[in-house]
C-alpha cells in the first residue's frame, strides 16, 4: 500500500508564522571535561508556518529530536527563543506554559515504549483530558470513544491494554492521545519509522486526513526522504547541530543546493532497475565529525566532494542565504555546484 500524494503546498511565504525559532542552542555539558559539551542543537533559525507540514531530515545524531523537544519545551533551551504563537515559550514558566503546552503535542517514534503499559486505552486517552478539566467525566468518556473512531479503531477498546494492540493500532493510540485536547501544532518524531511499510503508509494518510480535517501544522521528523516527500509542504535539511537547506518540498528535490542535502537524496532507491543501476549515488568520505568538537568553518567540509581545503571552507561559516528557487535558502559558499 502507498501513501497517497500530497497536492502541491497549500503554504505561501506571506502566510503566519506558527512557530519562530529563534538562535536555538542546546549544549549537554560533559562533567569532568573541562566545560566539553555535546553541541545538539547549535544556532539553529527556522519558521514554521500556520497550516503546513515542514518536514525535518538528517542522519542520526544530527540534533533532530533535540530540537522537537525544545520547541515543546520539553528540554529548556541553553540560548536563544522558541516563538509560538507570538509567545516567546522558553521565558514561560507554570499556568503559562501549563496554557501553551495544551496547544502542542507529540507523537512519539516507538509506539512500544510511548504508552503506559499498566493503564487501559481508555485511561490514556482520557488522562490529557483529565489534567485540563475538559468537560464533564461523561463527556470525557465519550470524547475517548470519539477519538477511537478518528483514528480507525474501535471505540469499545477502551479497557484493552496496550499490549493487545499491534504496532500501527498503537501508534494510533499514541495520535488519538496527541489529539485530545484539540492542539494547534504537533511533533512528529519519527512517527513511522518502527512501522511496516504498508502500515507507515496507513498512517501517513490517517495524518494527511487529519490535517485537512483540524486545520493542524506539523513538524514531521524522519529518516525515510521519500516519506518527508509525500507528507511535507517544505522540508529542513540538519547537519551537527545545523540546518543547512530549507526549501518547498519539490524544489529542494529536484533541485537541492546544499552538497549534503544531494547526498542525502542519492541515497534514495529508485523503483527501475535500469535506472538504479546505472546511476552513481554519492558517497560521503569519512565519518560524521563529534559534536563535542565540530570542525571549524563549514562543518560539512571535511566530508564534502566540492569543498576547497584549505581555505574558505574550513575557515568561514557560511550563512543560511538565498540560493535556487524562491524561498529556499542554503548555507554553503559553492551552493548549486557540482
Amino acid at each position: 500500500m502507498q501513501a497517497a500524494e500530497r497536492a502541491p503546498a497549500r503554504v505561501a511565504a506571506t502566510d503566519p508564522v506558527l512557530v519562530h525559532i529563534k538562535g536555538a542552542y542546546k549544549h549537554f555539558p560533559i562533567g569532568g571535561f573541562g566545560g566539553l559539551a555535546v553541541r545538539a542543537v547549535d544556532g539553529v533559525d527556522l519558521e514554521i508556518r500556520r497550516g503546513e507540514t515542514l518536514g525535518l531530515v538528517g542522519e542520526s545524531g544530527c540534533g533532530k529530536s533535540t530540537l522537537a523537544r525544545l520547541i515543546t519545551s520539553l528540554m529548556p533551551v541553553t540560548a536563544g527563543s522558541i516563538v509560538f504563537d507570538g509567545q516567546d515559550i522558553t521565558r514561560l514558566r507554570g499556568g503559562g506554559m501549563r496554557r501553551v503546552r495544551r496547544k502542542m503535542q507529540m507523537i512519539f517514534q516507538d509506539p512500544f515504549a510511548s504508552l503506559d503499559p499498566r493503564m487501559t486505552v481508555g485511561d490514556i486517552l482520557q488522562e490529557p483530558l483529565d489534567n485540563y478539566h475538559v468537560g464533564s467525566v461523561r463527556e470525557r468518556r465519550q470524547r475517548v470513544q470519539e477519538l477511537l473512531r478518528l483514528v480507525g479503531l474501535n471505540p469499545n477498546f477502551t479497557n484493552r491494554y496496550p499490549h493487545e494492540f499491534s504496532g500501527g493500532q498503537r501508534q494510533r493510540i499514541g495520535i488519538a492521545r496527541a489529539l485530545a485536547v484539540n492542539p494547534s501544532f504537533i511533533v512528529c518524531d519519527e512517527a513511522v519509522s518502527a512501522l511496516d511499510v504498508s502500515i507507515a503508509a496507513q498512517i501517513i494518510n490517517l495524518l494527511h486526513d487529519l490535517q485537512r480535517e483540524f486545520q493542524l501544522t506539523y513538524l514531521f521528523i524522519a529518516h525515510d526522504l521519500a516519506v518527508v516527500r509525500h507528507l511535507s509542504d517544505r522540508i529542513a535539511v540538519m547537519y551537527l547541530g545545523k540546518v543547512v537547506e530549507t526549501a518547498d518540498r519539490n524544489d529542494i528535490y529536484d533541485h537541492p543546493q546544499h552538497p549534503y542535502t544531494k547526498a542525502l537524496l542519492s541515497s534514495i532507491p529508485v523503483p527501475d532497475p535500469v535506472v538504479e543501476r546505472d546511476r552513481a549515488p554519492i558517497t560521503l568520505k569519512g565519518e560524521i565529525p563529534s559534536p563535542v568538537n565540530p570542525p571549524s568553518g563549514c562543518r560539512f567540509h571535511p566530508r564534502c566532494p566540492i569543498a576547497r581545503v584549505p581555505g574558505v571552507c574550513s575557515e568561514v561559516e557560511p550563512p543560511l542565504e538565498p540560493h535556487g528557487a524562491q524561498d529556499q535558502v542554503a548555507a554553503c559558499h559553492f551552493a548549486g555546484q557540482a
